[in-house]
């Protein structure tokens, strides 16, 4: 499943030499690398693909190019300086066009004016294999210091859960290393007392604990001695979720006997509340998850996270906006309550939206700039690339390779799947031994019966040199992640590569008559996949976020209300686990985990609104998502228009431009948002007013759930006083009324928007002044200029004397009647 590379790759640097006054920089120079390189230069014909997966690096075209490449590196620096004064340490060719160089600061400074220079830059400090979503987002230099640092980042709010418990124990929720934590007299929640140390779940960091199981005992599913009938955690989402809002700063991030860098929360000093309503074997019961919702309200969370979604309509409602969780959190949203809910996962497919109403915050995942890569190398020199977070076999070392089915013990162990190297009863440990292992990647991992933990834990117990897995046959667009492994272990994900192994290891491999093995001859050895390779292709909507265009009602009508709201990061994060968690077999037993999902996105945006709240601590939710919205990103790290993971018509993973139905107002700039200028505010009575204005709403089931008559509608749900605008059925001409309010000093806006050309598009007026805590309305108009069956997409921009930024996504579709 490879990826498309599209820019300059920022790649760690270890074992810095440290000679003088010099210092490594990274410096990258015009031309293509290899990756990216479509021909154009004289006798060097073109070494671009799809993917760099499928790019033959041991190919002439591509050798020839790369040494091009680093002759004219080499003749750079030999042109610009003298020999010995500098020291060049890798040249980049393959994903970058670039060199890293132990030189002095000016030598750097002569470097930067050279022609064909496009960057110098001092080693990117980005500690290797980290939990790096906080530097990602610039928190610790742009948002911790306003709120006093990291220590203070979040102090007071509260962050409620609700989720499958945690793991108190865990260093990411300690108290003991931190300034204590004082009384919270705002906060009423309790703590439950473990029914077995009669010690209770909270530690000052964590400030409530409580666990919601009445209605799955009462649907007999509750089984107390797997699913725990308390706050602990049985499952390890809730304790992955609650560190990557909330978790403390700097916990140092260790598996196998390897740190994967430093793990932090996004405010590491708010205070945990959790409300466990989610089990290990049946997730929860909606009955639970509104018990919960409730009490957490009551007690006086600041901010909800709802890393949680329902599995199917349900049966009370035909209107999105009323299920049980929308209307329940609308009451919360009341309370001044922020609430931030995962998308769902089941994207890329349009309309798989599970979070539907203006007053919840809907956060789609991205994929952060952070890639995994490794690499098999074979015995005839083919380099197969895969998955694999594990250090290399011996270096300067070739293996031989084994596979499962060709050592084992003897033949009546066929029953046990021996291919899945699950087992090492059933293999032959003297054929094994100092050897790499080849296993098969069965349905088994997919429904969790085999997991590569246990591969690992097969290979080590037979003294294996390593293991290889690989994917024989797949499901289009089945995803794979990589997994942290004590030894040397790759998974060959792409099929056709898996075919080139079989193919090489059946060649050379000598049998008897019968089919057993004289001899084995294929050798081969894996690369380091502990090292991450940073992507300034970053972010991307993640292939699983669930995308728009929202809906109003489960036959799937589209609603005029833009859904998601706003992308966070939520593939392959690294957070705490539960060591007693089941919910991925790869973790089990484990302190943290790597995992991805709109479940782990929700966080990073309930965090992001703890310190927006900490700083403006009388907003009301709608302000602070507007906050969030309004000073989101459209373009990724390197200048370039949003992309989303798509699958193509072979299911294959490609990129495409993105829209907001993907990303919602865009990808979430913390810093920004703490000021963003103008905002976007709505109470109570606007929500009505929506609800009171959706077509198709009985105002008996608005006045069952919210216990409130219609008094008002807005004439067209449209007018919602959002930060994003959707029109679903846009027929002649619409005029849209949006109101915003000052949170700054006096500002003069000046407001324009852009379309594209199926629909015209205006605003009134021109121009506005506005001092801080007053309100403006302003008008966007709509028209259709010609008919296309399809969302048509652009954006309004007010642009203030002072350098607000605020800018909201539009999207129409345009019919004749």
């Amino acid at each position: 499943m490879g990826e498309i590379w599209f820019s300059v790759v920022i790649v760690l640097l270890f074992g810095i030499l440290n000679v003088g006054k010099a210092e490594i920089y990274i410096v990258t120079v015009e031309g293509e690398p290899v990756i990216s390189y479509k021909g154009g230069i004289d006798g060097f014909e073109a070494t671009a693909a799809e993917s760099d997966e499928k790019i033959d690096t041991t190919s002439e075209s591509v050798t020839f190019y790369a040494q091009h490449l680093e002759k004219k590196h080499d003749m750079l620096l030999a042109l610009l300086f003298d020999r010995g004064t500098y020291k060049k340490i890798y040249s980049y060719r393959h994903l970058i066009n670039g060199f890293a160089a132990h030189i002095s600061h000016e030598q750097a400074e002569i470097l930067r004016r050279a022609p064909g220079v496009k960057s110098v830059e001092r080693d990117w400090k980005v500690k290797r294999l980290t939990t790096h979503t906080p530097q990602f987002l610039g928190l610790p230099t742009g948002v911790w210091p306003t709120g006093g640092g990291f220590d203070r980042a979040g102090e007071d709010i509260v962050i409620g859960f609700i989720d499958s418990g945690i793991y108190p124990h865990h260093p990411s929720f300690a108290s003991h290393n931190t300034e204590p934590y004082g009384p919270l007299p705002k906060y009423r929640g309790k703590c439950e007392i473990d029914p077995n140390t009669k010690k209770d779940y909270c530690n000052g960091k964590i400030i409530g604990a409580q666990h919601f199981v009445e209605a799955a005992k009462a649907a007999g599913s509750f089984n107390p001695a797997i699913d725990f009938d308390s706050p602990l955690d049985g499952d390890g989402h809730g304790s992955h979720t609650a560190a990557i809002a909330a978790g403390n700063n700097g916990i140092p991030v260790r598996m196998h006997g390897f740190e994967f860098g430093r793990a932090s929360g996004m405010a590491p000093r708010a205070r945990i509340a959790v409300y466990k309503a989610l089990y290990r074997l049946f997730g929860g019961f909606v009955a639970d998850v509104v018990a919960a919702i409730e009490q957490a309200v009551h007690d006086g969370v600041d901010i909800l996270n709802l890393s949680v979604g329902p599995n199917s309509p349900p049966a009370t409602t035909k209107t999105t906006f009323l299920n049980p969780f929308d209307a329940t959190l609308l009451s919360a949203v009341k309370a001044g309550v922020f609430i931030a809910q995962a998308a769902g996962n089941g994207g890329p497919f349009p309309k798989t939206l599970l979070s539907y109403s203006p007053w919840i915050a809907t956060v789609a995942a991205a994929v952060d700039d952070r890639r995994y890569k490794n690499h098999l190398t074979l015995g005839n020199g083919k380099v197969l690339a895969g998955l694999g977070l594990s250090p290399s076999t011996h270096p300067n070392r070739t293996f031989t390779m084994v596979a499962a089915n060709d050592v084992l013990l003897d033949s009546s162990v066929t029953k046990y799947s021996p291919a899945d190297c699950q087992r090492p009863e059933v293999l032959n440990k003297n054929l094994v031994e100092g050897n790499i292992l080849l296993c098969g990647y069965s349905f088994n991992f997919v429904v969790g019966t085999a997991s590569i933990k246990k591969v690992a834990e097969t290979a080590k117990a037979l003294g294996a040199a390593g293991f290889v897995l690989a994917v024989e046959n797949a499901s289009p667009g089945t995803k794979f992640d990589p997994v942290p492994v004590r030894i040397p272990g790759i998974l060959i994900t792409d099929v056709s590569m898996s075919m080139e192994l079989v193919n090489y290891y059946n060649i050379t491999t000598s049998r008897d008559w019968t089919g057993r093995v004289k001899s084995f001859k294929s050798t081969g050895s894996i690369g380091n996949g502990l090292r991450p390779i940073l992507h300034k292709s970053a972010p991307q909507v993640a292939v699983f976020s669930a995308r728009g265009p929202n809906i109003k009602d489960y036959s799937f009508q589209d609603a005029d209300l833009l859904k998601p709201d706003i992308l966070a990061p939520g593939s392959l994060i690294w957070a705490a686990w539960s060591p007693n968690g089941t919910d991925e077999a790869n973790y089990c037993g484990e302190g943290f985990a790597l995992i991805s999902g709109t479940s782990m996105a929700a966080p990073h945006i309930a965090g992001i609104a703890a310190l927006i709240k900490q700083h403006h601590p009388h907003w009301s939710p709608a302000a602070i998502k507007s906050a969030l919205m309004t000073t989101s990103s459209t373009i990724d790290r390197a200048e370039r228009p949003l992309q989303a993971q798509q699958y193509s018509e072979s299911e294959t993973l490609m990129l495409v431009p993105a829209t907001p139905f993907d990303y919602g107002s865009g990808h979430v700039n913390p810093r920004a948002a703490l000021d963003p200028g103008l905002i976007f505010d709505a109470g109570y009575q606007d929500y009505l007013g929506f609800l009171c204005t959706v077509p198709g709403i009985d105002a008996h089931e608005i006045k069952k759930f919210t216990h409130s008559p219609c008094n008002y509608t807005l004439g067209h749900p449209s007018n919602f006083n959002s930060p994003s605008i959707a029109v679903s059925h846009l027929v002649g001409t619409r005029i849209i009324t949006r109101t915003v309010t000052n949170v700054a000093e006096e500002e003069t806006y000046v407001v324009t928007a852009r379309m594209a050309p199926e629909i015209a598009i205006e605003t009134n007026p021109p121009a506005m002044t506005l001092r801080h805590g007053a309100s403006r309305k302003f008008t966007v108009t709509l028209t259709v200029r010609s008919v296309t069956g399809a969302y048509s997409f652009g954006e309004v921009l007010l642009k203030g004397s002072r350098g607000h930024k605020v800018r909201i996504p539009v999207a129409a579709m345009g019919y004749d009647r």
